[in-house]
């Protein structure tokens, strides 16, 4: 079956519009996809038609609950997980960190050892900074290999020890696009009796997750990385999860997932995030007959990936190809399956922003700056105020709008 980009695209209203007569190139991805009619309208439709707060007998309530509950049952689909009840939404990845940080180390003694990466966006760091300076944790930080690009397994051996209550993993780089080895990282730190925090924010859009697979004990996302709504969604064991101390108020459940999730939620974003999860299905349906719900979703992220990755390839290479430019990331074709479409460059004589700005006067959408990524900027050697040119594809993205960025940057650089 040929890709079907133009059906793809024609699901997406914001690939229509134009300013000025001219198109729009929407590589911006690793910040926040666009989003389908299917999840716009999912929103839409509970606002008009069900909105009402939770746990009351009439009719819209009740489709509320439903609402809830359904979400929750759709993120373990999504994730490999076997209940709803293993599923926590919040309002960001970052404030559901900072939030779970407070549980997750609740117990640690002074001078236990937390291990975070040099590789991991501010999300998977700040939280675990300031419960550290709370509660007299030691923190060890963990490089990553700037040959392979990847954390490898003897670094993390290297920094553990027996004080080590948490290991902090990066899955994929929001600033290199490097995926890590997630399970045999997970398993090298369970050895050494840490828990496991895993930040799939960046690999969520482009590939399966499956948190069994992986062993990690927390995992956390966002959906608007992955063409829903503004949400956060962690992951856990729930054993672990049952002997967390959640910090609540008197009246939340002690049930799971309700005694991490405080206030009421956001119960059309909820409705949009069910969307989400049937939108990869629903492609998986026209794939083939697949016996579950969580195949027709892997089936997606295989069509999805297949795809996305010659165009990864050839941005690269036509990066590659111009004079001034380098590129912080695998770019070896024949390794593009260990990173996602996230590729971070700087050119040798134009600043980042007048990169970005002149891109975006001519339709192109990408980021500048540090991202973020603010402790993979500093290893990197990179002035933390200009920090990169990020260009992030995704699955609906095509050839024309690659050449498109290339061509343009190359006027760039003969003009520099």
């Amino acid at each position: 079956m040929a890709y079907p980009i133009s059906d793809i695209r024609a699901q997406f209203p914001a690939m229509e519009i134009q300013d000025g007569g001219v198109a729009r190139s929407y590589l911006d991805n690793p910040a926040g996809t666009q989003v389908p009619l299917c999840v716009a309208k999912a929103i839409s439709d509970y606002m008009l038609s069900s909105c009402a707060n939770l746990g009351g007998h009439f009719v819209t309530s009740v489709a509320s609950d439903q609402v809830v509950l359904q979400a929750h049952s759709d993120m373990a689909d999504f994730l490999g997980a076997d209940s709803g009840k293993e599923i926590i939404i919040g309002q960001s990845m970052t404030m559901l960190t900072f939030h779970m940080s407070r549980s997750i180390c609740r117990d640690f003694k002074p001078g236990d050892e937390i291990i975070i990466t040099r590789m991991d966006h501010e999300g998977n760091i700040g939280p675990w900074l300031e419960i550290a300076k709370d509660k007299g944790l030691v923190i060890r930080w963990l490089d990553f290999d700037r040959g392979s690009w990847q954390i490898e397994g003897e670094q993390l051996e290297a920094v553990l020890s027996d004080r080590t209550k948490l290991v902090c993993l990066n899955y994929a780089s929001n600033l290199t696009g490097s995926i890590n080895d997630i399970a045999k990282l997970t398993a090298i730190a369970q050895d050494a009796g840490a828990l496991v925090f895993v930040d799939a924010v960046q690999l969520a859009p482009h590939h399966l997750v499956d948190v069994k697979k992986l062993g990690c004990d927390f995992l956390v996302c966002s959906s608007y990385k992955f063409f829903g709504p503004h949400l956060g969604i962690m992951w856990g064991k729930p054993d672990i999860l049952a002997g967390l101390h959640p910090y609540k108020g008197r009246c939340t459940s002690d049930a799971l997932p309700d005694r991490f999730e405080l206030g009421t939620p956001q119960v059309e974003l909820l409705a949009g995030l069910s969307a989400t999860v049937e939108y990869f299905a629903d492609f998986g349906r026209t794939i083939g007959n697949f016996s579950s719900r969580r195949d027709q979703i892997a089936a997606a992220y295989d069509e999805y990936r297949n795809y996305e990755e010659p165009l990864t390839n050839r941005l690269i290479d036509g990066l590659q190809s111009i004079p001034g430019i380098e590129v912080f990331g695998i770019t070896n074709p024949n390794r593009v399956h260990e990173r996602v479409p996230t590729v971070s460059i700087r050119h040798r004589s134009i600043a980042p922003t007048v990169v970005a700005k002149s891109l975006a006067e001519q339709g192109i959408f990408v980021w500048h700056g540090h991202n973020y990524a603010y402790e993979p900027t500093r290893f990197l050697g990179l002035p933390i105020d200009e920090g990169v040119v990020r260009i992030g594809l995704a699955h609906y993205n095509t050839e024309s709008e690659v050449n498109r960025i290339i061509q343009a940057i190359e006027v760039m650089s003969k003009s520099a």
